[in-house]
């Protein structure tokens, strides 16, 4: 353990922002899994938009990269909308 006032610090304030990133991170994955489990086309575009600002709240946050928030939501809409054309045959 570091002896410095000003490190001893840091490390507080290193764990107490781990653990929001991993609050957060989780509860974003969780957001995404439960987008995907929902049965009904309708529920799943009108659920996508909150999970995509999660997502990139996640990224400017700098939890996840940029290009993968970006392939998060791309996955996420060709999901959904592959939901929509099926539904909709």
């Amino acid at each position: 353990m570091a002896n410095h006032k000003a490190t001893k610090k840091h490390a507080r304030q290193t764990a107490t922002r781990r653990d929001r990133n991993r609050y957060y991170g989780k509860t974003t994955r969780n957001a995404i899994r439960d987008l995907r489990n929902l049965t009904e086309a309708d529920a799943k575009a009108e659920g996508y938009s909150s999970v995509a600002s999660m997502i990139d709240k996640l990224a400017k946050r700098g939890v996840i990269h940029k290009n993968k928030a970006a392939n998060l939501k791309s996955k996420l809409a060709r999901h959904i909308n592959g939901a929509k054309a099926t539904a909709a045959a």
